[in-house]
């Protein structure tokens, strides 16, 4: 589905990106784990065409995406819940889920919507509530919600566990687990909590200063005495 080849990406003078690859097929949960400022974020960035490739191409589906604006990915059914949430924080639930389903089909808005809240019933009971004074759990429930009433084919998310309590962060991979295998998306899973994103993941990738470093199964990396002594003891990569 998603074909990420000999992918370098650079931010002035500074190559964050050197040499990627990475295949994500349709159904599959992949996980990208890595120390903070390995380059994780910047590839899911530079899949969504913001940064761009500097050399190397992204296709989705077949198609090359390398060059094409951001707005156009996203109508190939590509959505990203990006780092940090990143949701409208004066706008109220329901208009951040508003925003999310701009570029979908308006005949299927009620239908995402109950779907989103069937996943997230909080946000149902928040939904005149302004997105700034939600928690920071549901502030992520919100960001996932609002990145699938585009109805994507792939999701990308970025760090959804960052910042989250314990029980929070069970819920959120519990969710993804649920929209993979009960609603068929295929999900590309950037996070630094190695433990939850292995154990969720049908493959994986280490991503160590802008290269990948090891790949396999999420079962194999979680029992890697590398993976397991630099992301899972207390190492930091």
């Amino acid at each position: 589905m998603l074909r990420i080849s000999g992918v370098h990406t650079f931010y002035g003078n500074i190559e964050a990106l050197r040499g990627i690859d990475i295949e994500v097929n349709e159904g599959e949960i992949v996980t990208l784990i890595g120390a903070n400022g390995a380059g994780k974020s910047t590839l899911l960035m530079t899949v969504c065409g913001n940064p761009r490739a500097t050399h190397g191409t992204v296709t989705f589906e077949g198609r090359d995406i390398t060059r094409a604006p951001t707005h156009d990915i996203i109508r190939l059914g590509i959505a990203q819940s990006p780092e940090g949430r990143r949701i409208f924080p004066h706008m109220t639930v329901m208009e951040n889920l508003q925003m999310g389903a701009v570029t979908a089909d308006p005949a299927h808005f009620d239908e995402d919507l109950e779907r989103a809240f069937s996943l997230f019933p909080i946000l149902a009971d928040r939904r005149s509530q302004r997105g700034g004074t939600l928690s920071g759990g549901e502030q992520q429930m919100l960001a996932i919600a609002r990145a699938l009433m585009s109805r994507p084919r792939l999701l990308l998310l970025d760090e959804p566990s960052l910042g989250l309590a314990p029980m929070v962060v069970k819920k959120i991979f519990e969710i993804i687990n649920e929209i993979n295998e009960q609603r068929g998306i295929t999900v590309f899973l950037v996070e630094q909590n190695a433990y939850h994103a292995l154990r969720l993941a049908h493959r994986a990738y280490v991503m160590v200063t802008g290269k990948i470093t090891l790949t396999g199964s999420g079962a194999d990396l979680l029992a890697d005495p590398e993976v397991r002594a630099a992301y899972l003891e207390g190492g930091h990569g």
